[in-house]
C-alpha cells in the first residue's frame, strides 16, 4: 500500500510540472538589441582567440584549391595572428516592430582575392560553403557550385557576399567546369542578421554563424524582367532595392512588373526608341515607366 501511494504521488507531480510546462508556452522572442551586442561580444572573442591558416595560402598563392580553416591560439601558438586582426566590419541596420532602429555588425575576411565582378545584395551567385557554429560544429557545406539568388538568403549572408570578387572558369570536354580565381572567405553573422530564434536542422535558436565561402560566379538579376536589373530598381539610392515601391502597392519595384501602377508594364514604357536610355515623355526627371502620368 505504502509502494502504491509513493507511485501516486510521483505521477501527481509530473502530471502538475508537466502541466505548468504546457501552460508556459514558447519562450518569447528576445529582445534584438540586448541580442545582438550579446553576440557581438561573443564574435569578438572568438576573433581575437582564433585564428585561420593564413600561411598556407601565403605559401602557395597561386592555388585556389587550399580550404580555409580555422584554430584556437594557444600557448603553443601564440605567434599566430589572430582573426581579429585581419578581419573587416559592416554596419547593417534593421528596423524592429516598434519602428527603433538598431544596429549590428558582422565581420568579413577576404582571404583569396577573385578577378571578376562583385554582386549586388539581389544578384544570383554561385557559391561552394561551409557553415559552422562559433563550437565548430558544421552545419551544412557544400562542396559543388549551387546558385544562391541573394533576395532568398539571411541578411548577413546577403550583406557580406558583396564583399567578395567572382573567378573564372572553362568548360571541359565533357561539359564539366573548372573554376578558378574566385574570391575565398570567411563571413561572421550575429543571429540578428541569420535565424534569430527559429530553429533551424544542427543550428540552435540564437545562433551566430561562420561561413568559409568561395565565389565562383555571379549573374546579375532582373527579379520581374522588366528590363531594369534588380539593383537598379533603388530609386532612392541607398543601396537597398528591398525597400522601393513606387506605387506602393505592396510589391517592392524589383518585383514589380508595373513599377508606376499605371496598368503598362515597366518593359514597354522603359525604351521605346530603342536608345538604351529610360524615356522622359515629359522631361521631368522622372522616367516614364516610374511616372503614372505618362504610359
Amino acid at each position: 500500500m505504502m509502494l502504491k501511494n509513493i507511485f501516486l504521488k510521483l505521477l501527481l507531480l509530473i502530471i502538475v510540472f508537466t502541466a505548468c510546462d504546457q501552460n508556459q508556452g514558447p519562450e518569447p522572442p528576445r529582445d534584438t538589441q540586448e541580442q545582438t551586442l550579446e553576440e557581438d561580444e561573443a564574435l569578438v572573442e572568438f576573433l581575437q582567440t582564433h585564428f585561420y591558416n593564413y600561411e598556407d595560402f601565403a605559401n602557395d598563392p597561386n592555388d585556389h584549391s587550399i580550404e580555409v580553416s580555422l584554430d584556437s591560439i594557444t600557448e603553443d601558438n601564440s605567434d599566430k595572428i589572430s582573426l581579429w586582426d585581419q578581419v573587416s566590419t559592416k554596419v547593417v541596420e534593421t528596423v524592429d516592430n516598434d519602428d527603433k532602429s538598431i544596429q549590428h555588425k558582422l565581420y568579413y575576411l577576404e582571404v583569396k582575392k577573385g578577378i571578376g565582378s562583385k554582386p549586388s545584395i539581389v544578384d544570383s551567385t554561385f557559391v561552394t560553403y561551409k557553415g559552422l557554429l562559433l563550437n565548430g560544429n558544421v552545419f551544412d557545406q557544400r562542396d559543388h557550385p549551387i546558385w544562391f539568388d541573394l533576395v532568398n538568403i539571411v541578411r548577413g549572408f546577403r550583406e557580406s557576399l558583396p564583399e567578395f570578387s567572382a573567378g573564372d572558369f572553362t568548360i571541359n570536354e565533357d561539359g564539366t567546369n573548372d573554376f578558378d580565381n574566385y574570391g575565398k572567405g570567411l563571413i561572421f553573422i550575429p543571429s540578428p542578421l541569420g535565424y534569430f530564434s527559429e530553429r533551424r536542422t544542427g543550428i540552435p535558436p540564437y545562433s551566430s554563424l561562420i561561413f568559409s565561402v568561395n565565389l565562383h560566379s555571379v549573374n546579375p538579376a532582373d527579379h520581374d524582367r522588366d528590363g531594369v536589373l534588380s539593383i537598379d530598381e533603388d530609386v532612392d539610392g541607398d543601396g537597398n532595392p528591398f525597400n522601393d515601391d513606387t506605387d506602393e502597392d505592396g510589391s517592392s519595384n524589383m518585383v514589380d512588373s508595373d513599377d508606376d501602377g499605371d496598368g503598362t508594364n515597366t518593359s514597354v514604357e522603359l525604351d521605346k526608341d530603342n536608345n538604351g536610355i529610360p524615356d522622359d515623355t515629359d522631361n521631368d526627371g522622372t522616367p516614364d515607366y516610374l511616372d503614372p502620368n505618362y504610359p
